[in-house]
């Protein structure tokens, strides 16, 4: 028991990570972003080839691998998003199809096998004796560290105030002197920042395969069905339940699945709460 405990309550600090990003594009711009997958897909690959194949320091291929999520965030904004303006359910189509594009753009780039991805910190650890490797210990820290910084960004900075602004009401923060665009536009930044940091996790946990961005897209997507909201501690709740969910089926029941009781509690919340646990869709 206290093995998953302690395996829950690292997977949910993964998996809220993943989720943050995704809440900040559907609390902002009121819409899902399906190629959400794909920035972590690019992360994890971007990590690869710098830290792998070119043998640059650790550290130092994360920064990359965040540089150039941010880079196709804010690419995706600017040549679906911006073209595709107001009508929410070709942004959420485009999007999609684009993930499928990248996809295939790895295939040719990395080949279709599964790669592994050396651990990030090697090594196991006991903790109250429970064996944790060192590699999902510093995931966790790290996506704290991400999760809390971005809480006091929002909280605390003149552009996150904004982003709060833009997720409550559009036209009256541009009333009162902000560009809604330009907040749009860092908000798929960050999301793309974020996801692809999420990527190099996630796949430092799991492995590397051209189709890696459909699990962590899911679980993106549960926590916005299941939450309703676009708060960062919303958020890490619905992450908590997710990843102690994902945690018990795979020790306790079967391996194969995983991800079956997300897809389970998603419909039932759907019929029961079809606005979320919480029912708030601006950042909090």
């Amino acid at each position: 028991m206290l093995q998953i405990i302690i395996q829950g309550l690292l997977l949910s600090g993964l998996y809220a990570l993943i989720a943050v990003g995704f809440t900040l594009i559907f609390s902002v711009g009121r819409v899902l972003n399906l190629a959400y997958g794909a920035y972590l897909m690019i992360g994890g690959y971007a990590f690869f080839f710098f830290s792998q194949q070119l043998g640059l320091p650790i550290l130092l291929g994360v920064i990359l691998a965040g540089v150039l999520g941010c880079l196709a965030g804010l690419l995706k904004y600017r040549l679906l998003v911006i073209p595709l303006k107001g009508d929410h359910v070709a942004i959420e189509i485009s999007t999609l199809i684009l993930a499928v594009v990248i996809q295939a753009g790895i295939v040719l780039l990395f080949g279709d096998s599964p790669k592994v991805l050396l651990p990030i910190v090697p090594g196991v650890t006991q903790i109250a004796g429970a064996s944790v490797t060192f590699n999902i210990l510093t995931a966790t820290l790290v996506s704290w560290a991400i999760l809390i910084s971005l809480y006091l960004f929002i909280k605390k900075t003149h552009l996150g105030r904004a982003m709060q602004a833009v997720s409550m009401d559009k036209k009256g923060a541009a009333i009162s002197g902000v560009n809604p665009d330009h907040i749009n536009m860092l908000t798929w930044g960050i999301s793309g920042t974020l996801g692809a940091v999420a990527g190099v996790f996630f796949a430092s946990y799991t492995q590397l395969s051209p189709s890696m961005w459909v699990a962590p897209l899911i679980i993106a997507v549960a926590v916005v069905i299941v939450g309703g909201i676009g708060s960062i501690i919303g958020t890490l709740i619905v992450a908590h339940i997710i990843g102690f969910m994902e945690v018990i089926a795979v020790a306790e029941i079967a391996p194969e699945l995983r991800g079956v009781f997300t897809m389970l509690l998603i419909i039932a919340v759907l019929i029961i709460r079809p606005q979320g646990l919480f029912g708030r869709e601006e950042i909090q």
